[in-house]
Parts: structure tokens; sequence; C-alpha cells
């Protein structure tokens, strides 16, 4: 029971790592009305692109707000092709959320996807940057919608 409790409290993010006409602001104001309507978990993939915008403007909004980010990880040697700056920056997020969730101690080709499935069993709502019919985030939202979860594509 405790479970369904925390999943029907929860949101997930997912979009690409190129992110070109994203409206910052409506993104806050919709996180902002999630929070209002009782949303407190935000499980975040941890990725760069429009996870680490989403991870940045909850991080702000957890500042007035009682939320908890929860950083999915998919394996711990995500950062590894990162930038040394996206490398400081990867790990100053994850000290900064509440709860780290490690699917994968190595790479694998199928590590990215269960994250993306398990962050999607864990919430009742999708928050989506979607512009492409393939990739991760397009897997990710099929999922979701074959599990009947509500999709917020910004």
């Amino acid at each position: 029971m405790e479970v369904n409790y925390l999943i029907a409290k929860s949101v997930m993010v997912t979009g690409h790592r190129i992110v070109e006409d994203l409206d910052e602001k409506k993104l806050e104001e919709i996180f902002k009305l999630l929070i209002k309507k009782g949303y407190t978990r935000f499980y975040i993939g941890m990725a760069l692109g429009f996870d680490t915008i989403c991870f940045k403007i909850l991080e702000k909004l957890r500042e007035n707000n009682d939320i908890t980010l929860i950083a999915c990880i998919p394996c711990r040697e995500q950062d590894k092709y990162f930038t040394d700056s996206q490398k400081e920056e990867y790990a100053r997020m994850l000290k900064s959320a509440n709860e780290k969730h490690l699917l994968s101690e190595k790479f694998t080709s199928y590590c990215m996807y269960r994250r993306n499935c398990y962050m999607v069993d864990h919430s009742a709502i999708v928050v989506a940057y979607l512009r492409k019919s393939f990739g991760g985030t397009f897997n990710t939202v099929k999922y979701a919608e074959k599990k009947g979860k509500k999709i917020i594509n910004i």
C-alpha cells in the first residue's frame, strides 16, 4: 500500500540531451502546479540536457517546497564521457539529490532503458521533452503510455 501512495505522488522527467526550443519558464510553472497538486517526489535520470535543466529548476523549487529529488543513475559510470565541467556539475547534483538509486554497477546495452522503465514504474506522471519519433525518450514515453501514465509533453 505504501508503494502505491508514493507512486501516486511521484513525477518523472524524460527528454533529449539536445534542447533547442524549451520554454523553461513554462516548465517551471508545470512543476509548480504539480507541487501545488501534491506531487512531492521527482525522479530524474541525471542525463545531460533536459534532465539537468529539470534538476536545476526542481532544486530551486525545493528551497520553498517539501519535495524530494531522486537521482536515478543508470550505471556507475554514467558521466564517463562528460566534459570536466559536466562531471563537476553532475557530482554536485548527485550530492544535492535527496535519494540516489543506482540501477546497474556497469554500463550495459540496456541500463538506460532499465533506468527509464524504473522511473516510469515508480511515477504517476511523466514530464517529457519529446521532439523525435525514435530514441530513448520516445521509447520511454511509449512505455509510459502503455502503462497508463499521464504524460505532459512540454
